[in-house]
């Protein structure tokens, strides 16, 4: 399957894709290291509302293809040099949203690969995902040597750091897996943090609890984007910084992204030229109307027009109380 494994990699390349690595299923049958991580999660509750994190297929991926022998990672640089403005009236939308949605985008040219890849002989089965099924792609991506899970629990290669999003290809075929000069159960375990620990002391609700665990429950991505209470818990609320959709707080701080992020060669994803700045005043009022104008194709779409509200609401409180606070004291 040599040659099979090549041409898949160079037509992964040929897709856009900027990394491509291969994992063989049989290598990892027997460790239960990354289930064991997640049941712990779960008995801790750190899902929070997510109750789909919980399906058992994450834990087995012959519940999600039965026949899978290997699995083909990708990913796909998504960042732009465009910088936030300073200033208490503009709100900050993480850069994951800031323009075309990049489940549309992977769902097309990983659905090309697994096309393509079903051509290339009898009986090859192939089953795509981009964020959209019940597969630890952090994980298999770590494996197939995309990159290495972090503290903050993202994804970090070595050429774009964290800026990336993540799919794979389950197929039946055994494929030729990726050395890269180390055993395949070492490499899975290789991360490159050190004693770093920045994003750790960067996180304002202390959501990441320990190295590798982020709590959902204090996380302000999670709170912006899947909470969908009328209000945001009073421990949260008053720690937003601005943040109304997503949060990349713990991204922004890591020396990985700091030195070695490079502009993306995907045109969808360079901002709609709405979303890098806008205020806090204007989302707080947003019509439903001007949210579907907005944010179209837009992986905002998951917070409704209701909870974007309700996020940059929350934030203008904060605002306005700070600055009645610093007033008194300035009388005082």
């Amino acid at each position: 399957m040599h040659d099979l494994t090549n041409q898949i990699k160079q037509k992964a390349l040929e897709l856009g894709f900027h990394k491509v690595g291969i994992v063989q299923v049989e290598d990892f049958k027997d460790d239960t290291t990354a289930t064991a991580s997640l049941r712990s999660w779960l008995d801790q509750g750190y899902e929070a509302d997510m109750a789909w994190m919980a399906n058992p297929k994450r834990e087995d991926i012959f519940q999600v293809m039965p026949e899978v022998r290997s699995l083909i990672c990708v990913a796909l640089n998504y960042y732009t040099s465009h910088a936030r403005l300073e200033g208490k009236e503009y709100a900050k939308i993480s850069r994951y949203g800031w323009g075309r949605d990049y489940h549309r985008v992977l769902q097309k040219k990983l659905k090309a690969l697994a096309s393509w890849l079903e051509t290339q002989g009898d009986g090859i089965e192939a089953r795509y995902y981009a964020d959209t099924g019940p597969v630890q792609d952090k994980v298999w991506a770590q494996r197939a040597g995309i990159g290495w899970i972090a503290k903050n629990g993202n994804v970090i290669t070595r050429e774009y750091g964290s800026w990336v999003f993540l799919g794979e290809v389950l197929t039946n075929v055994e494929l030729e897996r990726d050395s890269l000069g180390e055993a395949p159960r070492n490499r899975s375990h290789t991360q490159h943090c050190g004693t770093c620990t920045r994003c750790i002391e960067a996180c304002p609700t202390g959501a990441i609890t320990q190295p590798f665990v982020v709590d959902a429950n204090r996380c302000i991505a999670y709170h912006t984007i899947e909470n969908r209470s009328e209000t945001l818990p009073d421990a949260i609320a008053p720690q937003l910084n601005n943040w109304v959709a997503g949060c990349d707080i713990c991204q922004d701080v890591c020396p990985w992204n700091q030195r070695f992020a490079q502009e993306t060669d995907v045109s969808d994803f360079q901002p709609y030229p709405w979303n890098v700045n806008p205020t806090l005043e204007e989302l707080a009022e947003i019509s439903d109307e001007e949210y579907e104008r907005r944010f179209p194709a837009s992986a905002l779409r998951r917070i409704k027009p209701t909870m974007l509200r309700r996020n940059a609401r929350a934030n203008l409180k904060h605002v306005a109380g700070t600055i009645a606070s610093n007033s008194r004291r300035g009388q005082s």
